[in-house]
């Protein structure tokens, strides 16, 4: 299920499209912190100009990612103070359509940085309806973000913020998992959080300090102390690489406590593990705890 959706970067309206994701910048970089005396819109959110700083307009940044997605970012471009008047002057009137300019990029977005952070760009209006369209970058390396085909793993999990889609998620040590839609991602006191307003996930790598002891008994160590569960609520599956899974939920009325609540494990043979715990409001949410546990990945060498 679905929490929480982006919206759209014009008009603020949620998006359902899997295959069109839209992200908006509320402010250019230069302009984060900065008191709200400094901001200065000119009539629409789309042009602004801060105080000291500059001028902006807000555009459009298409990116092609893998599985026929497209990202589509609302970011900001910096420009002169003639080319933010004009656009003042035309943003309601036929003229808009014919719209040109360039600019300078002016926000940081991850995975390409500082390449792509104050590099030159051109835009214009391809559909009167929207915000002008980045159509070119001047820059070697951030170029690439028009013309390639990002990894739509890769480029979405670096934003924290929740997804129509579902994606995997690097969680280091050659561990992933995936962070399924609608939640919201965050990394605190050495976890891997995902969170909606009706459950939370928090993911945790392990590492066997015995060496060479099976993950068995590894398992064995980590459960030390773990309640004795009835057999309905546990699950253990052997993997083909010799690894292993385990799990075991608690419902409110085993702990008193107002959620259900999910803990798993997965064991690789190398001694390298990853844990995870889940809480959700609804019993039938036990599967979306089940599915995200056993999407926890290893694909390092043994």
């Amino acid at each position: 299920m679905t929490t929480h959706l982006p919206t759209c970067s014009c008009c603020g309206d949620a998006l359902d499209d899997e295959r069109r994701i839209d992200f908006g910048f509320n402010l250019p970089d230069a302009a984060l912190g900065l008191p709200g005396e400094a901001l200065l819109p000119l009539g629409v959110r789309a042009l602004l100009r801060v105080d000291g700083v500059g001028s902006f307009i807000r555009c459009l940044l298409p990116v092609r990612l893998s599985h026929d997605t497209e990202l589509v970012l609302g970011a900001w471009v910096e420009v002169d103070d003639s080319t933010l008047r004009r656009a003042h002057e035309l943003w309601e009137e036929p003229g808009y359509a014919d719209f040109s300019f360039t600019g300078t990029f002016a926000n940081l977005i991850q995975p390409w940085g500082d390449d792509l952070l104050g590099a030159e760009v051109t835009t214009r209006v391809a559909d009167p309806d929207e915000l002008p369209v980045v159509t070119g970058v001047r820059h070697p390396v951030a170029a690439r973000v028009l013309t390639e085909v990002w990894d739509r793993d890769e480029v979405l999990s670096r934003f924290p913020y929740p997804l129509p889609v579902d994606v995997r998620t690097d969680l280091g040590d050659h561990w992933s998992v995936v962070r399924t839609a609608g939640l919201t991602a965050g990394f605190a006191d050495g976890y891997d959080r995902f969170t909606a307003p009706d459950r939370t996930a928090a993911v945790s790598l392990k590492l066997d300090d015995v060496p060479g002891r099976p993950p068995a008994d590894f398992l064995t160590a980590l459960l030390s102390g773990a309640p004795d569960t009835r057999p309905a609520q546990r699950l253990r599956e052997e993997l083909p690489d010799g690894g292993l899974r385990y799990a075991f939920w608690l419902t409110p009325q085993d702990h008193g406590r107002p959620r259900h609540e999910f803990y798993g494990f997965t064991l690789h043979p190398s001694g390298s593990g990853a844990g995870i715990f889940c809480t959700h409001e609804d019993p039938a949410t036990l599967d979306w705890a089940q599915r995200t546990w056993r999407s926890l990945t290893y694909d390092g060498v043994s």
